[in-house]
């Protein structure tokens, strides 16, 4: 079956983000051309059963009650480490099971099929083989419930034809189908009980009011609350966030729907912060709270340069955390740093200036309170893989570490949930414009974010950076 959902690279938060037509015409020749076995769960049409619930495989067992802070980990997309041949996808297993990192999971989409094309008939196979992927590798399991069956949203119910195109993946559930989604939520809870955490939707797809010009929080709102019971209703100790909103920021000048959060990075646009605030007082409960975006604006400007625009970051997990007291763990599902060209590819910056600004992006979370943070990795089949953690498994040398692997799976290791940072280690004045810092008790990474090398003074000792360097410096 075909790994449907977006183009791996585009950007996630725009929601006129469209996939190739390629991808999509392929995906449909696979599944009306696939055979499907049947099996004792009541099979039907399509490879559809009718015991959803059921556990699959065996649960990876994890003492004590789970955590409500993860770390850095990353996003499974479209293709993933689970597909390939024998020895490449064993080097990618190896690297995963090495660093342990959180990974997260959709529902539908992503590398996920259609889990309920009709009502009360499952499939979950594509899915069942990416949690025993994470299981594997010993990450911890994080599943993204988007997006949402066919019949739930206006379409057809059926056990083969799903509809994925763009427009029908960014549709949300109907309002008299919130109860179904929730329902489905909890299928998906009993099928995999060492799951843990949830996030409720992503992106508020779907949930845009376009006549009034503003997201729609109040059903988005209705939606998670029902999502949210279910999951307790399944096991108390399931973890339950939301409600994954765009971050987006406009130029610093604008004035429609500016707000005042800005910087010279920009403003973040006002209906975010309006759809947060209702959530965050109108929602049942939750057990860590999640937001996303980008560093640049919804122009794709990186003000006032590529590592101050990052700033926008550190910011805006100030202004959720004082929203919420500062009593729930902050979650960024999705964070960047890097705007893509015309066909949202990023081939144009070097892995050295990907991997500098990106850390820069990293640092400027971690002083903002976030404590988890999930890097969408754009993983794609073959060829260049720009921004990958690895390469692409389907290639026969594949499964073969990457810069940004390396440097999330090092960040992850110093800098884990609890860490306390130390603010008093400074730049000299000379470094200070392009050199980024965090330090901890035991150690201060350092970022030359510039494309030229730079001599710097960093916690009494000077330092010569190469271009983009980045090092560890043990205190």
């Amino acid at each position: 079956m075909g790994r449907h959902g977006w183009n791996p690279g585009a950007r996630r938060w725009r929601l006129a983000a469209l996939i190739g037509v390629g991808t999509v015409a392929l995906a449909l020749v696979l599944t009306m051309c696939t055979v499907w076995p049947r099996d004792p769960g009541g099979a039907g049409p399509g490879g559809t059963t009718s015991d959803g619930a059921k556990v699959h495989g065996t649960p990876a067992p994890r003492p004590g009650a789970p955590e409500p802070e993860l770390g850095w980990g990353f996003t499974h997309t479209q293709y993933s480490a689970d597909a390939g041949g024998t020895a490449a996808r064993g080097r990618a297993e190896k690297l995963l099971a090495a660093y342990r990192l959180p990974q997260i999971q959709h529902l539908m989409g992503w590398g996920s099929d259609n889990p309920e094309p009709a009502p009360g008939r499952y499939r979950f196979g594509a899915m069942d083989s990416r949690i025993d992927l994470v299981r594997r590798t010993g990450g911890t399991p994080v599943v993204t419930l988007c997006c949402a069956p066919d019949w739930m949203k206006g379409g057809r119910a059926g056990e083969d034809g799903t509809d994925w195109s763009q427009e029908a993946l960014e549709t949300a559930p109907r309002p008299e189908h919130y109860a179904d989604f929730a329902r489905l939520a909890g299928v998906v809870a009993r099928r995999y009980p060492d799951v843990k955490h949830f996030i409720v939707w992503n992106e508020f797809k779907g949930f845009f009011d376009d006549d009034a010009k503003r997201w729609d929080h109040e059903g988005y709102t209705r939606l998670y609350n029902l999502v949210h019971a279910e999951l307790k209703k399944v096991d108390k100790d399931i973890l339950v966030g939301g409600p994954y909103l765009v971050m987006d920021s406009l130029d610093p000048r604008a004035t429609e729907h500016a707000s005042a959060l800005k910087g010279p990075w920009g403003t973040v646009d006002q209906r975010s912060l309006d759809a947060f605030r209702y959530w965050n007082e109108h929602k049942s409960g939750a057990d860590f709270v999640v937001v996303d975006g980008s560093s640049y604006t919804k122009d794709d400007e990186l003000l006032p340069s590529e590592a101050a625009a990052t700033d926008k970051f550190t910011a805006v997990s100030r202004w959720v955390r004082q929203q919420t007291g500062g009593k729930l763990p902050l979650w960024w599902a999705e964070y960047y740093v890097e705007p893509g060209d015309a066909q949202d590819e990023r081939d144009d910056w070097s892995e050295p200036r990907r991997a500098a600004v990106h850390a820069a992006g990293m640092v400027a979370l971690a002083k903002g309170g976030t404590t988890t943070a999930f890097y969408w990795n754009p993983q794609k089949q073959d060829g260049k893989c720009a921004g990958c953690l690895w390469t692409p498994t389907q290639q026969a040398d594949g499964g073969r570490e990457l810069p940004l692997l390396k440097l999330i799976s090092r960040f992850a290791e110093e800098f884990p949930p609890g860490t306390r940072y130390d603010d008093t280690v400074r730049v000299a004045p000379d470094g200070a414009p392009d050199v980024r810092v965090l330090a901890d008790d035991t150690t201060v990474l350092v970022v030359n974010t510039a494309d030229r090398a730079v001599r710097a003074e960093v916690d009494g000792r000077s330092l010569d950076l190469a271009p983009y360097g980045i090092r560890w410096l043990t205190r």
